[in-house]
């Protein structure tokens, strides 16, 4: 079975290495490798090159800038593998990474997820000699409720390995954020059949202080967006699960309150959008057995208003 690995490159030169290293150190030895120079300004695409003429498994497309997410699509349209993971160029996998999960996938289930761990700028973690833990299978309606309800597994692109056909007519959305959540359900609704590797972590996200995701803009909002029309879509399809989107949309909207600038004009329509949706949710989602604490709490404290909620949720940054 070859599997396709995607590692979107974009001013990573610190990083690079170890994480193309990390890929040809996998015990699994039929890999696709494809290096995706996303118009990088310093030494990535010359990296990404030097490696492709070591190992004749590596493939380097080099594009303009386009963000994340036109990498990623860039990469899909190419692929000739089995099955696909994609590893973000600054973080980092297990030598078993891809042998475990391609075992985890077997005959009939069309993702697997291995455990995954964050880890700061700079820091290196112990990686596990031995990588042993069970084999845990979700049905569809478990995984979605399991994802939704932000359990045990995650809605990210990352640490895991897909069945490629689930993406034949999928592609993340480009010039947003959340990329990988806005394509989860319709990824979901494909698959029958989902397993996670129960074991010590095999993913190393690493955090760096200059990356999107750390940065405070409007782009942030773009998750309410996602989510808005996840949930639009499962009301029509399958509103059995709006329960659980609905959770996760509270989430991001407790999220934005406690991240944005309190009393900035321009975060004005965000705040009102995300207290609108607070207020209209959150009797269901009070009521709601499965929904996390944390969540919980947030829709008590605000009926207390908005200023005492987001004065005590801003003390949690």
């Amino acid at each position: 079975m070859l599997l396709s690995v995607i590692i979107p490159v974009y001013n990573v030169q610190d990083f690079l290495a170890r994480c193309i290293d990390s890929v040809l150190a996998q015990t699994y030895r039929n890999l696709e490798i494809i290096l995706v120079d996303d118009g990088s300004t310093d030494s990535s695409g010359e990296i990404c090159d030097r490696y492709a003429e070591q190992d004749c498994r590596i493939n380097v497309i080099h594009k303009s800038n386009g963000g994340l997410s036109s990498a990623r699509n860039a990469a899909l349209d190419v692929i000739t593998g089995d099955c696909v993971t994609f590893i973000d160029s600054d973080d980092f996998v297990h030598p078993l990474f891809a042998e475990k999960l391609i075992e985890a996938l077997g005959k009939d289930s069309q993702i697997a997820i291995a455990p995954w761990q964050e880890c700061n700028e700079g820091e290196l973690p112990a990686l596990s000699k031995r990588i042993t833990g069970d084999i845990i299978s979700y049905s569809q309606d478990e995984a979605i409720k399991e994802i939704y309800y932000q359990r045990r597994l995650t809605h990210s692109a990352c640490s895991r390995v897909f069945d490629a056909k689930l993406f034949d007519d999928i592609r993340f959305p480009e010039g947003m954020l959340y990329e990988d959540l806005a394509i989860s359900y319709d990824i979901l609704k494909k698959a029958t059949k989902i397993t996670f590797y129960d074991c010590p972590p095999m993913y190393f996200y690493m955090h760096r202080s200059g990356s999107i995701i750390n940065t405070m803009t409007l782009k942030r909002t773009h998750v309410l967006d996602h989510l808005e029309r996840i949930e639009q879509q499962i009301a029509k399809e399958a509103p059995q699960f709006l329960p659980a989107v609905r959770s996760r949309h509270m989430s991001a909207c407790f999220n934005m309150l406690r991240l944005m600038p309190v009393n900035n004009p321009q975060w004005q329509p965000t705040k009102q959008r995300c207290w609108q949706y607070v207020k209209n949710m959150r009797f269901l989602c009070i009521s709601d057995p499965n929904v996390r604490l944390k969540n919980k709490i947030a829709c008590l404290l605000s009926f207390f208003g908005i200023n005492f909620l987001m004065t005590i949720i801003n003390k949690s940054k």
